[in-house]
């Protein structure tokens, strides 16, 4: 006879087959604290609910919180004959307080018992991303007040266009990570519903106090539909989706890095602690970091596909199919927690190389816009300003000289209406300076950013 929970039913024993191919335990025993957590909680309410005794809540609480210690300890012995990391602790409980134990599950299943130990992990988890990305808004906030000063080309199409501000550069990212607080955020209010009273589909019939539970376990509310509490994964789902957004955000950010630190570029010095060198090339110093943040972008990406493949075909209510969701959730978790607390050391020790930035932003005619917008001033209509300076751009390739290069009577023969005061709009102080509006690269604009993000991240702190 088979020593599951469910041995009334069946007459043969699993095969060790189906054991060991069933099992989830060398993955899901991450979830032990809640576990215990979650079963504490629920014997406080069984008791408060009279549906067992305080001397039996008592024996039972004492139980687990001694089969946290051993779980704690790394002395707990696992078994792929347990399955899970909930029947595991049961069954150690049997051994520890006696039959009382087999009193724990009573008026709650499995399926709303890994419900809710899954949303009290992905809450501590969520809270632990967001600090990560505390941290590395921080980093770039103090990198972009460091080097408020530094002009660097702009680009469109991979193609100088126009100079910015490496603050203003950088700010975009910490615009993209506050994005994703948001998200997080927001994901966090969703998870942060108890499933547990559910039970396996129905409810159940005993007189239980769900809200009692949550009060005890911090849930702000309970599942109103005790089939989808269940079944529910949207959380999951809407935690990774919002994990590949950030990633897409750390892989934009590292193919940047790449490539400014690159000899072609020579933007940046990545700091040596952060970078490897070549098994054969001793000249070599790889951005190592930034490839393998990349790289494991795609990791992410496919666990959110593995996950929304899963859920798509589902019928109601939980189903086995639905173990398959903690291997890509945890590695979801772990990679985007590693990459977010790496970026956050890294970014304070890049080294800017600001000549070469400036030297850089000094060439490819990127004052041809500035020059149109100044026969704007003059009176000629823009689209009519973008033909002349197009052609002054194409007298200046054929000369070799950038715009600001040409004298003044050279750019008299693309429009009358050019004057000496030209030249002052074609520096690169005055091309960043002039752009003023709102959320543009003028310094002043972009300090004033600065001070926002400072103090709303101050806020946070606190």
């Amino acid at each position: 006879m088979s020593d599951k929970p469910w041995a009334g039913r069946f007459s043969e024993k699993t095969d060790s087959l189906v054991e060991a191919f069933s099992a989830s335990i060398h993955y899901d025993k991450r979830l032990y604290p809640y576990d215990i957590e979650g079963s504490i909680a629920h014997c406080k309410m069984l008791a408060k609910a009279k549906i067992i005794t305080e001397d039996e809540s008592a024996a039972l609480i004492q139980g687990l919180i001694n089969v946290k210690r051993e779980l704690d300890h790394n002395t707990f012995t696992f078994s792929d004959s347990l399955e899970d990391i909930h029947m595991h602790i049961e069954a150690r409980l049997v051994q520890d307080v006696g039959s009382v134990a087999q009193k724990l599950h009573t008026a709650r299943s499995r399926n709303d018992q890994v419900a809710l130990d899954v949303r009290m992990y992905l809450k501590a988890a969520t809270e632990i991303i967001i600090d990560h990305l505390f941290e590395l808004r921080s980093a770039i906030v103090a990198l972009s007040r460091k080097h408020l000063g530094v002009v660097l080309p702009g680009y469109t199409h991979m193609q100088r266009a126009q100079p910015v501000v490496l603050s203003h550069h950088l700010m975009a990212y910490y615009e993209m990570f506050t994005r994703d607080v948001q998200r997080f955020e927001e994901g966090y209010k969703r998870t942060n519903v108890m499933p547990l009273g559910a039970a396996a589909l129905a409810g159940t019939t005993y007189p239980i106090d769900r809200a009692y539970t949550a009060e005890l376990l911090g849930f702000p509310e309970i599942s109103a539909n005790s089939m989808d509490a269940v079944s529910d994964r949207d959380f999951i789902l809407e935690f990774n989706a919002a994990a590949g957004i950030c990633m897409v955000h750390l892989s934009r950010m590292s193919e940047e890095l790449i490539y400014w630190s690159s000899s072609e570029f020579d933007f940046i010095e990545m700091p040596d602690a952060f970078t490897t060198g070549s098994s054969i090339m001793p000249q070599k110093k790889n951005p190592d970091v930034s490839e393998l943040v990349r790289g494991k972008t795609g990791r992410v990406f496919g666990n959110l596909m593995a996950l929304l493949t899963l859920m798509k075909s589902l019928p109601m209510a939980y189903n086995r199919d639905m173990q398959e969701d903690k291997e890509p959730l945890f590695d979801t978790v772990d990679t985007l927690t590693a990459c977010l607390s790496v970026y956050a050391k890294m970014i304070p020790h890049i080294v800017v190389k600001q000549d070469t930035m400036r030297n850089a932003a000094s060439t490819g005619y990127l004052n041809a816009t500035d020059m149109a917008d100044y026969l704007v001033s003059k009176g000629i209509p823009f689209r009519k300003a973008h033909e002349c300076v197009g052609k002054a751009v194409a007298f200046g390739l054929s000369e070799g000289r950038e715009l600001h290069e040409l004298t003044l009577e050279e750019l008299k023969l693309f429009s009358t209406r050019v004057e000496a005061d030209i030249f002052e709009r074609l520096t690169l102080e005055q091309m960043v300076h002039r752009r003023t509006s709102a959320g543009g690269t003028a310094p002043d604009n972009v300090q004033k950013a600065i001070a926002e993000a400072q103090h709303r991240l101050d806020k946070e702190k606190h």
